[in-house]
């Protein structure tokens, strides 16, 4: 679809699907096409093409008796994403800052997003032991999550039916020297995560740069995040950093887990 700007760089689009979705309030849960319509000061046609998309996406959903529609249950995931965030960030933030303290390494706090992973927290470790990805990284980016340590230790716990689903959407390219393309490979590498609590990126996302995570556990048991720490590219094999790091990754993640409801 094309999308629309003003003369101030912001998207039309964006705006009337967020201005739809503001208009379902405790009081009137569920609205019509044509009381949209109005409100908003759209065609009824117009507005039926943002609401069929909103629908396609789960953010709205339709009463099949009344035909009416009321919020979808993606609108609550954003909503517990966001809470669920921000408590992370705050009981993470020490544990993060002695992880690179203590290894001079980045570190970072990341959840998933559909088949992506989102750094929702980062420690920038000291010069000189930093690649140059770095650089371009901030709270917010968006890794893909099979060839990002972090994205693997939070895809490995998936249930196997929803990983299925969400690899099928997946299109394995090539990133960096190593990266892992085929999906069996990848199966059998997430299943070695499931044995270990670690996961790794060894020169997949972008050459030159290795990676070590652990999976963050609520107290339900439930992955709700991934940490860990980037290394610049070294003689030293995968194995031994991950004898070396490993254990800070680890530790580091189970001391965030343990605050985390």
């Amino acid at each position: 679809m094309r999308r629309v700007t003003d003369s101030q760089g912001t998207s039309q689009s964006l705006e009337r699907g967020l201005a739809i979705l503001s208009a379902f309030r405790p009081d009137r849960p569920a609205l019509g096409i044509s009381e949209l319509a109005r409100e908003l000061g759209l065609t009824r046609s117009t507005t039926h093409r943002y609401i069929a998309t909103l629908a396609s996406l789960r953010y709205v959903e339709q009463d099949a008796s009344t035909r009416k529609y009321r919020l979808g249950p993606r609108v609550l995931d954003l909503g517990f994403s966001m809470l669920g965030s921000l408590e992370l960030r705050e009981v993470a933030a020490p544990y993060l800052r002695q992880l690179t303290d203590s290894t001079g390494h980045t570190s970072n706090l990341a959840i998933r997003d559909d088949t992506d992973v989102i750094l929702i927290d980062r420690v920038r470790g000291r010069p000189g032991r930093y690649h140059h990805l770095e650089f371009t990284l901030h709270v917010g980016s968006r890794l893909p999550s099979y060839c990002s340590a972090t994205g693997k230790a939070l895809l490995a716990y998936l249930p196997r039916p929803d990983l299925d689903r969400l690899l099928d959407r997946m299109e394995l390219v090539q990133r960096g020297p190593r990266t892992v393309t085929d999906r069996d490979t990848l199966l059998t590498e997430l299943e070695q995560v499931r044995r270990t609590d670690i996961a790794t990126n060894d020169e997949e996302l972008e050459s030159a740069l290795r990676s070590i995570a652990a999976p963050v556990r609520s107290r339900s048991g439930q992955v709700v995040a991934a940490v860990n720490v980037a290394i610049p590219w070294s003689p030293a094999a995968m194995s031994e950093l991950v004898t070396r790091l490993g254990p800070a990754v680890r530790a580091t993640a189970n001391k965030i887990a343990a605050q985390v409801i």
